[in-house]
């Protein structure tokens, strides 16, 4: 609204400064207008819609058991945390995390005793499998000594020595008198290796036939006479009984 031009009115004073310039009744009517009344025939202006409430939601099973499982988590935890405070009180701590501190020190105070004696365990294990294997091979070396000097006493030396010790069957734990027995049926079948030889057996004796055609080694063998004599008998003989000679000549 502008402002009003001022205008003098006879009687009315002048000011100096700025006044109001109407007073009384025209004061009111400038003033407190409220805008009169609305034009005739138009609808007083409609209020706007009030919202409703919103609409009630509807849980599923699922999510009434999910709710229900987290309010009774939360109950848990409250009363858990409460009986918490309560031992750490009777323990002579002030608060919680004092006592986790407390055991968490004396857990890896533990954890680290029984680490050194597993070392000390491990250790002794080790230990023992040594000496173990040490008795193993001096009892191996024990058993090879003794059958090697049972097979050096039938005769074996050198590679054959070696090759009658590969060759020898018999346990692990057999003892001396096995050992024994094993080498000299060794010996037997093998006896090239204790520096003895089989004589290979003679060939059978073959005679050249007869003369006169008879069988080879016809008759028993004759013992031939003594001199001369005998020895012109003997062709006589012979002569007569090839036909040569006859008998009644003289």
């Amino acid at each position: 609204m502008r402002r009003p031009a001022q205008q003098h009115r006879p009687g009315i004073p002048a000011a100096y400064a700025w006044t109001h310039p109407y007073t009384g009744v025209q004061s009111m009517a400038v003033f407190y207008n409220d805008g009169g009344d609305p034009p005739a025939g138009g609808d007083p202006a409609a209020e706007p819609p009030k919202p409703g409430p919103p609409p009630s939601r509807v849980f599923t099973q699922d999510e009434v058991a999910s709710l229900a499982a987290k309010e009774k988590a939360q109950g848990e935890r409250a009363g858990a945390r409460k009986a918490l405070e309560d031992l750490a009180a009777k323990l002579g701590f002030s608060k919680i995390e004092d006592a986790e501190a407390f055991i968490e020190a004396g857990r890896k105070a533990q954890e680290a005793a029984l680490s050194e004696d597993e070392k000390r365990r491990a250790e002794l294990d080790r230990r023992e499998q040594e000496l173990a294997a040490k008795e193993a091979a001096a009892v191996t070396r024990e058993r090879a000594a003794i059958r090697r000097s049972i097979l050096v006493g039938l005769g074996a030396t050198g590679d054959d020595l070696d090759d009658a010790a590969a060759l020898l069957r018999v346990d692990d734990d057999a003892d001396e008198q096995a050992v024994q027995d094993a080498a000299e049926k060794l010996k037997t079948r093998r006896p090239e290796l204790f520096g003895t030889t089989t004589a290979p057996a003679p060939a059978p004796q073959t005679l050249p036939p007869a003369p006169s055609g008879a069988p080879a080694g016809g008759g028993l063998p004759r013992t031939p006479a003594a001199g001369k004599d005998a020895i012109r008998a003997a062709a006589r003989e012979r002569a007569e009984r090839m036909g040569l000679r006859n008998p009644e000549a003289a």
